[in-house]
C-alpha cells in the first residue's frame, strides 16, 4: 500500500486536531519575571502542573498528565545528565529545549505509529536580571518560541496571544512577588476566557480539562469560580535574591492566600 504526501498530510492534520481539541479547556500557566526572580502559576485540581527541574530551571504544562510527567522526567534526566558530563553551567534552557526536548518530541509527533504528545509546556530559566530571564514554550508538535519577561502557555494559541498582550501592555517587571502573583493570575484569567475570537460553547467539555465549569467572560469572574468550584493556586517561584544554592519553591498557601483577596 503507498503512502502519499497527501495522506501523510492528512495524517498530520488529524493529530494536531485530535490533541488541540484535547488541550482547549486545559488550566493554562503563566510565567512572569519580577525583580527577585521567576514565577510560574496555574490553578489546578488534584494533579501538579509546576516541577523544578534543574538550579535554574523550572517548568509547566497543562495537557494530559502522564505525559507531562514523561516530559518531565526527561526534563530532569537531560539536564543533570548534561550538568555530569560537562558542567552544571553548561546546563541551560536552550541547549534543554532546543538540542534534546525539541527534537525528541519532533520525533514522536512525526511517527504515525505513535501517539503524539497531549500538552504545552512552558520552561524558564532564571538570569541575573529579570531581562536576562529566558522562557521557551514547547508545542505537542516540538516546535517552540521564546520570551522574555513572561509566557503564557494554554489551550489555544488565541488565548495565548490575548494573555500575552495583557502582559506586554505593562511596561515595568513587576516589583515584588504579590505583584507578579496578581499580574500572572489576572493573564490565567485573560488565557481562560479567551480561547477564541468567538465565545466559547458552554456545552463543551474535555476529559482532560481541570475543570466543567462554564467558563466565564470575565477573567476576574473565571478565577473566583475556578476557585469556588475546587481548583487551588499552584505557583514557583526561582529565587534570584536567595544565597540558598536551591532556588526553587512552591508557595504555600498561606502566603499566597492574602493576595487572592485582591482578585
Amino acid at each position: 500500500m503507498s503512502y502519499s504526501f497527501y495522506d501523510w498530510n492528512n495524517a498530520l492534520q488529524q493529530r494536531n486536531e485530535y490533541v488541540e481539541d484535547r488541550l482547549k479547556d486545559g488550566s493554562p500557566v503563566v510565567g512572569v519575571s519580577y525583580a527577585e526572580g521567576v514565577l510560574l502559576l496555574s490553578l489546578r485540581g488534584s494533579q501538579r502542573k509546576i516541577f523544578e527541574v534543574y538550579d535554574r530551571l523550572m517548568m509547566g504544562s497543562l495537557g494530559k498528565q502522564s505525559d507531562i510527567e514523561s516530559l518531565r522526567l526527561a526534563s530532569i534526566d537531560t539536564a543533570h545528565k548534561e550538568g555530569f558530563e560537562r558542567s552544571p553551567d553548561d546546563v541551560s534552557i536552550q541547549r534543554l529545549v532546543g538540542f534534546s526536548l525539541s527534537p525528541a518530541i519532533k520525533r514522536v509527533y512525526n511517527d504515525q505509529s505513535a501517539i503524539p504528545l497531549t500538552l504545552r509546556t512552558i520552561y524558564t530559566e532564571l538570569g541575573k536580571t529579570p531581562n536576562d530571564d529566558h522562557f521557551f514554550v514547547i508545542g505537542f508538535d516540538g516546535e517552540f518560541r521564546t520570551q522574555n519577561r513572561f509566557a503564557v502557555a494554554a489551550g489555544t494559541t488565541y488565548a495565548e496571544e490575548q494573555a500575552e498582550d495583557y502582559l506586554s501592555a505593562r511596561e515595568a517587571v513587576p516589583a515584588t512577588l504579590a505583584e507578579a502573583f496578581s499580574v500572572a493570575l489576572t493573564a490565567w484569567g485573560v488565557a481562560r476566557t479567551k480561547l477564541s475570537p468567538e465565545k466559547k460553547d458552554d456545552d463543551d467539555f474535555d476529559p482532560l480539562s481541570d475543570t466543567d465549569l462554564k467558563i466565564a467572560d470575565d477573567p476576574a469572574v473565571a478565577i473566583r469560580e475556578a476557585l469556588k468550584n475546587g481548583l487551588r493556586v499552584e505557583a514557583g517561584v526561582l529565587d534570584r535574591a536567595t544565597a540558598k544554592e536551591v532556588k526553587f519553591r512552591l508557595l504555600s498557601e498561606k502566603e499566597y492566600h492574602p493576595w487572592l483577596s485582591e482578585v
